[in-house]
Protein backbone atom coordinates (compact mmCIF):
# COMPACT_ATOMS: atom_id res chain seq x y z
CA UNK A 1 0.00 0.00 0.00
CA UNK A 2 1.37 3.36 -1.12
CA UNK A 3 0.98 6.64 0.36
CA UNK A 4 -0.66 8.87 -2.87
CA UNK A 5 -3.65 7.62 -4.66
CA UNK A 6 -6.21 9.39 -6.89
CA UNK A 7 -9.06 7.47 -5.70
CA UNK A 8 -9.40 5.79 -1.97
CA UNK A 9 -12.55 4.10 -1.31
CA UNK A 10 -13.22 3.40 2.34
CA UNK A 11 -15.21 -0.05 2.50
CA UNK A 12 -15.77 -3.54 -0.27
CA UNK A 13 -19.60 -3.68 -0.72
CA UNK A 14 -21.68 -3.08 -3.34
CA UNK A 15 -21.21 0.51 -3.45
CA UNK A 16 -17.38 0.49 -3.10
CA UNK A 17 -16.68 -2.33 -5.82
CA UNK A 18 -19.24 -0.58 -8.10
CA UNK A 19 -16.93 2.47 -7.23
CA UNK A 20 -13.62 0.82 -7.61
CA UNK A 21 -14.93 -0.42 -11.10
CA UNK A 22 -15.80 2.67 -12.44
CA UNK A 23 -12.52 4.83 -10.67
CA UNK A 24 -10.35 2.18 -12.37
CA UNK A 25 -11.81 1.90 -15.75
CA UNK A 26 -11.49 5.57 -15.99
CA UNK A 27 -7.72 5.42 -15.37
CA UNK A 28 -7.77 6.42 -11.36
CA UNK A 29 -5.13 5.17 -9.36
CA UNK A 30 -7.54 3.72 -6.39
CA UNK A 31 -7.43 1.79 -3.21
CA UNK A 32 -9.70 -0.14 -1.68
CA UNK A 33 -9.95 -0.29 2.19
CA UNK A 34 -12.07 -3.07 3.89
CA UNK A 35 -11.69 -4.44 7.33
CA UNK A 36 -13.86 -7.33 6.54
CA UNK A 37 -14.59 -9.35 3.78
CA UNK A 38 -15.26 -7.72 0.04
CA UNK A 39 -19.16 -7.67 -0.43
CA UNK A 40 -20.49 -5.59 2.69
CA UNK A 41 -24.01 -7.77 3.43
CA UNK A 42 -23.75 -9.46 0.29
CA UNK A 43 -21.87 -12.06 1.80
CA UNK A 44 -24.82 -12.33 4.87
CA UNK A 45 -27.34 -12.71 2.05
CA UNK A 46 -28.60 -15.77 1.26
CA UNK A 47 -30.57 -14.70 -2.48
CA UNK A 48 -30.39 -12.09 -4.29
CA UNK A 49 -33.98 -12.37 -6.37
CA UNK A 50 -34.12 -7.94 -7.27
CA UNK A 51 -30.33 -7.18 -9.18
CA UNK A 52 -31.83 -6.54 -12.34
CA UNK A 53 -30.19 -8.86 -15.43
CA UNK A 54 -29.84 -11.70 -12.76
CA UNK A 55 -32.96 -13.57 -12.26
CA UNK A 56 -31.69 -15.15 -9.00
CA UNK A 57 -27.80 -15.64 -7.48
CA UNK A 58 -26.74 -16.41 -4.20
CA UNK A 59 -25.01 -13.15 -2.20
CA UNK A 60 -21.85 -14.89 -1.75
CA UNK A 61 -21.28 -15.11 -5.31
CA UNK A 62 -22.76 -11.66 -6.50
CA UNK A 63 -20.21 -10.23 -3.98
CA UNK A 64 -17.30 -12.50 -5.67
CA UNK A 65 -18.46 -11.42 -9.34
CA UNK A 66 -18.07 -7.87 -8.02
CA UNK A 67 -14.45 -8.19 -6.42
CA UNK A 68 -13.16 -9.74 -9.56
CA UNK A 69 -14.50 -7.24 -11.80
CA UNK A 70 -13.46 -4.47 -9.25
CA UNK A 71 -9.92 -5.34 -9.36
CA UNK A 72 -9.58 -6.57 -12.55
CA UNK A 73 -8.76 -3.07 -13.62
CA UNK A 74 -5.62 -2.77 -11.13
CA UNK A 75 -7.78 -1.53 -8.58
CA UNK A 76 -5.84 -2.21 -5.84
CA UNK A 77 -7.67 -3.79 -2.50
CA UNK A 78 -5.96 -4.09 1.33
CA UNK A 79 -7.61 -5.06 4.62
CA UNK A 80 -7.32 -1.42 6.55
CA UNK A 81 -9.40 -0.31 9.46
CA UNK A 82 -10.05 3.59 8.97
CA UNK A 83 -10.08 5.37 12.09
CA UNK A 84 -10.25 8.70 10.87
CA UNK A 85 -10.60 11.06 7.56
CA UNK A 86 -9.92 14.52 7.65
CA UNK A 87 -10.86 18.03 5.42
CA UNK A 88 -7.49 16.95 3.19
CA UNK A 89 -8.56 14.01 2.25
CA UNK A 90 -6.07 11.93 4.83
CA UNK A 91 -7.06 8.63 5.92
CA UNK A 92 -5.86 7.54 8.89
CA UNK A 93 -6.00 3.42 9.81
CA UNK A 94 -5.74 1.64 13.03
CA UNK A 95 -2.15 0.23 12.23
CA UNK A 96 -0.69 3.84 12.50
CA UNK A 97 -0.52 4.86 9.19
CA UNK A 98 -1.53 7.37 6.55
CA UNK A 99 -3.09 7.30 3.30
CA UNK A 100 -3.97 10.15 0.71
CA UNK A 101 -6.43 10.38 -1.84
CA UNK A 102 -6.94 13.12 -4.10
CA UNK A 103 -11.02 12.30 -4.13
CA UNK A 104 -12.25 9.98 -1.27
CA UNK A 105 -15.68 7.72 -1.17
CA UNK A 106 -17.06 6.56 1.91
CA UNK A 107 -18.78 3.33 1.51
CA UNK A 108 -19.07 1.64 4.67
CA UNK A 109 -22.23 0.66 4.56
CA UNK A 110 -24.44 -0.05 7.68
CA UNK A 111 -24.39 -2.45 11.05
CA UNK A 112 -27.43 -3.99 12.79
CA UNK A 113 -29.35 -2.34 15.54
CA UNK A 114 -29.36 -4.25 18.94
CA UNK A 115 -32.23 -4.95 21.09
CA UNK A 116 -30.57 -3.19 23.95
CA UNK A 117 -32.45 -5.61 26.35
CA UNK A 118 -31.06 -7.45 29.13
CA UNK A 119 -29.35 -10.55 27.95
CA UNK A 120 -28.32 -9.78 24.44
CA UNK A 121 -24.64 -8.39 24.49
CA UNK A 122 -23.68 -11.73 27.08
CA UNK A 123 -25.36 -14.03 23.88
CA UNK A 124 -23.67 -12.41 21.55
CA UNK A 125 -22.13 -15.82 19.95
CA UNK A 126 -23.73 -18.09 21.88
CA UNK A 127 -27.21 -18.03 20.65
CA UNK A 128 -27.73 -14.30 19.50
CA UNK A 129 -26.45 -14.07 15.94
CA UNK A 130 -27.24 -11.05 13.18
CA UNK A 131 -26.53 -13.07 10.40
CA UNK A 132 -28.78 -16.57 9.36
CA UNK A 133 -26.63 -17.26 6.41
CA UNK A 134 -23.41 -17.23 8.69
CA UNK A 135 -24.82 -19.51 12.09
CA UNK A 136 -27.93 -21.02 10.65
CA UNK A 137 -26.02 -23.82 10.46
CA UNK A 138 -25.35 -24.28 14.33
CA UNK A 139 -29.14 -24.56 14.69
CA UNK A 140 -29.87 -27.03 12.55
CA UNK A 141 -33.54 -29.00 14.12
CA UNK A 142 -33.75 -26.37 17.08
CA UNK A 143 -36.04 -23.67 17.55
CA UNK A 144 -35.33 -20.19 16.91
CA UNK A 145 -36.96 -17.01 17.32
CA UNK A 146 -36.60 -13.64 14.45
CA UNK A 147 -37.08 -10.35 15.70
CA UNK A 148 -38.63 -8.11 13.21
CA UNK A 149 -41.25 -7.65 10.37
CA UNK A 150 -38.98 -5.94 7.35
CA UNK A 151 -38.06 -7.93 4.37
CA UNK A 152 -34.50 -8.85 5.71
CA UNK A 153 -36.16 -10.02 9.02
CA UNK A 154 -38.91 -12.61 6.96
CA UNK A 155 -36.01 -13.45 4.24
CA UNK A 156 -33.71 -14.95 7.04
CA UNK A 157 -36.50 -16.24 8.60
CA UNK A 158 -37.36 -18.67 5.57
CA UNK A 159 -34.04 -19.65 5.73
CA UNK A 160 -33.54 -20.41 9.01
CA UNK A 161 -36.89 -22.26 8.30
CA UNK A 162 -34.89 -24.68 5.83
CA UNK A 163 -32.32 -25.60 8.86
CA UNK A 164 -33.91 -25.02 12.17
CA UNK A 165 -37.06 -27.21 13.57
CA UNK A 166 -39.46 -24.43 14.10
CA UNK A 167 -39.14 -20.54 13.74
CA UNK A 168 -40.83 -18.21 15.49
CA UNK A 169 -41.30 -14.64 14.30
CA UNK A 170 -42.26 -11.39 17.07
CA UNK A 171 -43.42 -8.13 15.49
CA UNK A 172 -44.51 -5.21 17.60
CA UNK A 173 -47.38 -3.99 15.45
CA UNK A 174 -49.97 -6.48 14.00
CA UNK A 175 -48.92 -6.16 9.94
CA UNK A 176 -45.47 -6.64 8.62
CA UNK A 177 -43.70 -4.51 7.01
CA UNK A 178 -41.97 -6.43 4.35
CA UNK A 179 -42.70 -6.56 0.64
CA UNK A 180 -45.94 -8.76 -0.10
CA UNK A 181 -44.30 -11.55 -2.34
CA UNK A 182 -42.10 -12.19 0.83
CA UNK A 183 -45.44 -12.18 3.02
CA UNK A 184 -46.55 -14.54 1.17
CA UNK A 185 -44.19 -17.61 1.84
CA UNK A 186 -43.97 -16.67 5.51
CA UNK A 187 -47.60 -17.83 5.23
CA UNK A 188 -47.02 -20.73 3.34
CA UNK A 189 -44.16 -22.28 5.72
CA UNK A 190 -45.30 -24.63 8.19
CA UNK A 191 -42.77 -24.02 10.17
CA UNK A 192 -42.71 -20.54 10.91
CA UNK A 193 -44.84 -19.18 13.09
CA UNK A 194 -45.83 -15.61 13.83
CA UNK A 195 -46.42 -13.33 17.22
CA UNK A 196 -47.21 -10.03 16.49
CA UNK A 197 -47.97 -6.55 19.01
CA UNK A 198 -45.00 -7.96 20.99
CA UNK A 199 -41.48 -6.87 22.27
CA UNK A 200 -38.84 -8.67 23.45
CA UNK A 201 -37.91 -7.38 27.22
CA UNK A 202 -35.11 -10.44 28.06
CA UNK A 203 -32.66 -13.21 26.76
CA UNK A 204 -32.76 -15.65 29.01
CA UNK A 205 -29.70 -18.21 29.25
CA UNK A 206 -28.73 -21.32 30.52
CA UNK A 207 -24.99 -22.89 30.90
CA UNK A 208 -23.68 -19.80 28.69
CA UNK A 209 -25.91 -20.03 26.06
CA UNK A 210 -29.81 -19.06 24.94
CA UNK A 211 -32.20 -20.73 26.08
CA UNK A 212 -35.23 -18.69 25.63
CA UNK A 213 -36.55 -15.00 25.46
CA UNK A 214 -39.01 -13.10 27.33
CA UNK A 215 -41.86 -10.80 25.23
CA UNK A 216 -44.52 -8.44 26.56
CA UNK A 217 -47.77 -8.05 24.64
CA UNK A 218 -47.78 -3.98 23.38
CA UNK A 219 -51.22 -3.54 24.66
CA UNK A 220 -51.99 -5.39 27.65
CA UNK A 221 -48.14 -5.81 28.95
CA UNK A 222 -48.74 -9.69 29.80
CA UNK A 223 -45.30 -11.56 29.28
CA UNK A 224 -44.59 -15.05 28.05
CA UNK A 225 -41.69 -16.66 27.10
CA UNK A 226 -40.65 -18.65 24.62
CA UNK A 227 -37.89 -21.43 24.54
CA UNK A 228 -35.72 -21.05 21.77
CA UNK A 229 -31.44 -22.16 21.11
CA UNK A 230 -31.03 -19.22 18.82
CA UNK A 231 -32.68 -15.31 18.39
CA UNK A 232 -31.68 -13.47 15.25
CA UNK A 233 -32.57 -9.56 15.65
CA UNK A 234 -33.33 -7.32 12.63
CA UNK A 235 -34.80 -4.49 13.84
CA UNK A 236 -32.64 -1.96 11.67
CA UNK A 237 -29.40 -0.83 10.70
CA UNK A 238 -27.11 1.79 12.10
CA UNK A 239 -24.83 4.05 9.67
CA UNK A 240 -20.66 2.94 10.13
CA UNK A 241 -19.58 6.63 10.56
CA UNK A 242 -17.31 6.97 12.90
CA UNK A 243 -14.40 7.92 11.02
CA UNK A 244 -16.27 11.29 9.58
CA UNK A 245 -17.71 12.03 12.80
CA UNK A 246 -15.95 15.29 13.26
CA UNK A 247 -16.38 16.66 9.63
CA UNK A 248 -20.58 17.93 9.96
CA UNK A 249 -21.54 16.10 7.20
CA UNK A 250 -23.92 13.53 9.18
CA UNK A 251 -27.76 14.23 9.78
CA UNK A 252 -29.01 13.55 13.23
CA UNK A 253 -29.00 9.80 12.76
CA UNK A 254 -25.72 9.06 11.50
CA UNK A 255 -26.07 9.16 7.92
CA UNK A 256 -23.93 11.34 5.34
CA UNK A 257 -25.43 14.04 3.69
CA UNK A 258 -24.68 14.09 -0.13
CA UNK A 259 -25.65 15.64 -3.14
CA UNK A 260 -27.12 14.75 -6.44
CA UNK A 261 -23.39 13.86 -7.29
CA UNK A 262 -23.02 11.84 -3.96
CA UNK A 263 -20.74 14.69 -2.82
CA UNK A 264 -20.70 16.22 0.78
CA UNK A 265 -19.84 19.74 1.57
CA UNK A 266 -16.25 18.90 1.95
CA UNK A 267 -15.25 18.96 -1.54
CA UNK A 268 -13.27 16.21 -2.94
CA UNK A 269 -14.98 13.90 -0.21
CA UNK A 270 -18.13 11.75 -1.32
CA UNK A 271 -20.30 9.03 0.22
CA UNK A 272 -22.12 5.86 -1.33
CA UNK A 273 -24.44 2.87 -0.65
CA UNK A 274 -26.06 2.40 2.51
CA UNK A 275 -24.69 4.94 4.54
CA UNK A 276 -25.54 8.06 2.93
CA UNK A 277 -29.33 9.83 3.86
CA UNK A 278 -32.07 8.56 1.62
CA UNK A 279 -35.07 5.93 1.24
CA UNK A 280 -34.28 3.26 -0.38
CA UNK A 281 -30.94 0.85 0.33
CA UNK A 282 -30.57 -2.11 -1.89
CA UNK A 283 -27.98 -3.36 -3.64
CA UNK A 284 -28.61 -1.68 -7.11
CA UNK A 285 -29.10 1.87 -5.17
CA UNK A 286 -25.59 0.89 -3.96
CA UNK A 287 -24.18 0.45 -7.10
CA UNK A 288 -25.65 3.58 -8.75
CA UNK A 289 -24.46 5.67 -6.05
CA UNK A 290 -20.77 4.07 -6.48
CA UNK A 291 -20.84 4.74 -9.99
CA UNK A 292 -22.03 8.41 -9.89
CA UNK A 293 -19.29 8.84 -6.94
CA UNK A 294 -16.68 7.34 -8.92
CA UNK A 295 -17.49 9.14 -12.60
CA UNK A 296 -17.65 12.98 -10.77
CA UNK A 297 -15.10 12.35 -8.76
CA UNK A 298 -13.17 11.64 -11.82
CA UNK A 299 -14.08 14.50 -13.83
CA UNK A 300 -12.86 16.79 -10.84
CA UNK A 301 -9.52 15.46 -10.58
CA UNK A 302 -8.93 15.20 -14.45
CA UNK A 303 -10.49 18.70 -13.91
CA UNK A 304 -12.86 17.51 -17.34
Amino acid sequence: MERQYDLVIIGAGPAGLSAALYGSRAGLKTLILENGAPGGKLIKTNKISNYPGVKEIEGTQLAMDMFEQATSFQAEYAYGEVNKIDENKDVYLSDGSVVNGKAIILATGTKERLLNIPGEKENLGHGVSFCAVCDGAFFRDKDVVVIGGGNSALEESIYLAGLARSVTIVIRRDVFRAEEHIQSQIEENEKIHVIKKHVPVQILSSEGKVSGIELENVDTHEKQVIECSGIFPYVGQDPNTDCVQDLGVLNERGYVLVDANCQTKIPGIYAAGDVIDKELRQVVTACNDGAIAAQHAFHTIKGI
